[in-house]
């Protein structure tokens, strides 16, 4: 049986209230320090709510490289957001080097398409997106942008790739 490989589409997506922080550098390397800054802010949030009352489910990571196509990856800039609930005005900060703040991420009109597998092995699906995006007459509006559906660890790795676009003029 041959494996079915995932199809690009374009789907309009809603704006989101994300707690964000950037990185500069290796992702594999500034990951270990990164992370526990957004991730505690988003679970001491998590926790706040559950107090008075409120379910809040932590959502996937996203990801956004804005040059990784542009310089080394040791000097990419790495823009990683995880869905808050509308209303969040402020978070409990963790790092000092890493501080998390607040931010609406917009969309609207989007390409995306699963990748399955390593993130070292994206690069055909990249490639089918832009050439999907350029046959229906798109253009590419913004940066890259990862969604991780699961863990980098897991025996299956999958990876959502989006990336907002318009119409070309």
């Amino acid at each position: 049986m041959v494996a079915k490989m995932p199809v690009p589409v374009l789907i309009e997506k809603q704006p989101q209230l994300m707690a964000v922080i950037t990185t500069k550098g290796d992702p594999n390397v500034v990951m270990e320090k990164a992370m526990p800054a957004l991730y505690g802010a988003v679970y001491h949030l998590k926790f706040q709510l559950k107090k008075q009352g409120i379910d809040f489910k932590v959502g996937k990571l996203i990801g956004r490289w804005p040059d990784a196509h542009l310089v080394p990856q040791n000097e990419w800039t790495g823009i990683w957001g995880l869905p808050v609930p509308s209303g969040t005005t402020e978070l409990l900060q963790k790092s000092d080097e890493y501080p998390v703040r607040i931010e609406l991420w917009e969309y609207g009109t989007v390409a995306e398409i699963l990748h399955v597998g390593p993130y070292s092995e994206e690069g055909p699906a990249v490639e089918r997106l832009h050439n999907f995006i350029e046959e229906n007459g798109f253009e590419i509006t913004g940066s890259h942008e990862e969604e991780y559906l699961t863990k980098p660890t897991s025996k299956v790795v999958k990876t959502i790739i989006r990336y907002p676009v318009g119409k070309k003029a």
